[in-house]
């Protein structure tokens, strides 16, 4: 959006003002969320991964007018919620942006050398196809244990480790 109009601009910050907490609670209630969890939590015995679950209703007001992509956005979280700092090099963020529709994931280097884009863009088009069908919580499971089986394949377990992240999905 780095060349985006004025209207275009203002289209896009009045779509997120409009995407509330309490429309990402109903697309993500508490039993999904506990679900997500769980999938997690379950993933991460059988691999070296660690993966984060974040649902976002809306960008700040600021960055949907500055043009913030999803990516952009997405790495930014990846950042601040130290993703990126485990011992393995293998965190991975799932974000979900709810005013955009949009999903993207961002894999640590460790696993970015081993899993492709297109693999990626796979699992997240699981999660917006579902979305699309009004499915989010068996989207978002579907999705997870997508991950967990790409984790399992290139990261297996090698014995008991310490959770290094919380498995507990975050909702902005």
């Amino acid at each position: 959006m780095e060349h985006a109009s004025f209207g275009q601009r203002l289209s896009r910050v009045i779509r997120h003002w409009r995407s509330t907490k309490a429309e990402a609670l109903r697309a993500f209630p508490e039993a999904t969320l506990a679900a997500a969890a769980q999938a997690i939590t379950a993933g991460e015995q059988t691999h070296r991964g660690e993966v984060r679950f974040i649902v976002e209703a809306a960008l700040p007001t600021d960055e949907a007018w500055d043009g913030i992509t999803n990516r952009q956005r997405a790495l930014a979280l990846f950042a601040d919620y130290g993703v990126w700092d485990t011992e393995d090099n293998c965190g991975v963020l799932i974000y979900v942006n709810l005013a955009e529709h949009k999903v993207d994931i961002v894999a640590d280097r460790g696993i970015d050398r081993k899993i492709d884009s297109a693999t990626w863009q796979a699992v997240c088009r699981t999660m917006t196809d579902g979305f699309r069908q009004g499915k989010y919580h068996e989207a978002t499971l579907a999705a997870i244990e997508q991950v967990n089986g790409l984790l399992r394949e290139h990261f297996p377990a090698n014995g008991s480790r310490p959770n290094e992240l919380p498995d507990r999905p975050i909702m902005l």
